[in-house]
């Protein structure tokens, strides 16, 4: 109690709330903390937009290079499913959106693609490069 008490307080829960998050991501998150993580391409797919939205977003289904687990993952920009094929290895990181969940309208896609053959989507997508052939 006292006048500097809110201060050590307000500390104090901040720093538990850390700690519950850092649990829950390890257990939970398939990339295990990391911010980026290799993956081959199993399949393109095409996931439904939630309501009011009509489109069908690109995705590719990917399975992680460090421990096999699936996830789907979302492929940006006008044209970048002609360029992502089956069997390319691309890095996928995080979208961010509310707490680390889906961002937008695509239901249960948390990933998304970056770069394809280690040279970056965003510069395949505007030409300033070709796709390697690996």
């Amino acid at each position: 109690m006292g006048l500097k008490a809110a201060k050590k307080l307000m500390k104090r829960r901040s720093q538990f709330k850390l700690i519950k998050r850092s649990k829950m991501k390890k257990r939970f998150d398939p990339l295990s903390g990391a911010s980026q993580a290799k993956a081959i391409v199993l399949e393109k797919i095409q996931v439904e937009a939630k309501q009011p939205n009509s489109a069908m977003r690109k995705c590719a289904r990917v399975q992680l290079v460090k421990n096999g687990k699936q996830v789907t993952a979302f492929m940006p920009g006008d044209g970048a499913q002609k360029l992502i094929n089956e069997h390319d290895e691309v890095i996928v990181e995080c979208i961010g959106g509310k707490m680390g969940r889906a961002m937008g309208d695509i239901p249960g896609v948390r990933w998304r693609v970056i770069k394809i053959n280690d040279q970056s989507l965003d510069a395949l997508l505007k030409g300033k490069i070709e796709k390697a052939r690996k």
